[in-house]
């Protein structure tokens, strides 16, 4: 029964994180990214958010996936898929570092 709860949370967690990344790649609804979030008032009336959309929907896409993989694990009672999530969060932080570095490049110009 526990890991029947669990799945249907880890599940939920996935169509949340889902639907984050969908609004965002429409660029739709509140930006989250902390550059927004942190940004006044006035900067962020200035800034440029399509670049934070996307940044903020491809990593809500990857989490979504790494939460489908964990529901996949949990379902099939496979550790080994543990091996895929660790590639995915790789990916994700990588993604992260990569894409803020080269917004600011751009926004400095």
């Amino acid at each position: 029964m526990g890991e029947l709860i669990t799945l249907i949370i880890v599940l939920f967690i996935a169509v949340i994180l889902l639907i984050f990344s969908i609004m965002s790649f429409l660029e739709r609804g509140l930006l989250l990214n902390n550059a927004f979030l942190y940004a006044s008032k006035e900067e962020r009336e200035k800034m440029d958010k399509k670049p934070y959309y996307k940044q903020s929907a491809i990593v809500f896409c990857i989490l979504s996936v790494v939460f489908i993989v964990i529901a996949l694990q949990i379902l099939l009672k496979n550790d080994i898929l543990f091996l895929l999530e660790i590639p995915l969060i790789m990916s994700v932080i990588i993604y992260w570092i990569v894409s803020t570095v080269q917004i600011n490049k751009r926004s400095k110009k």
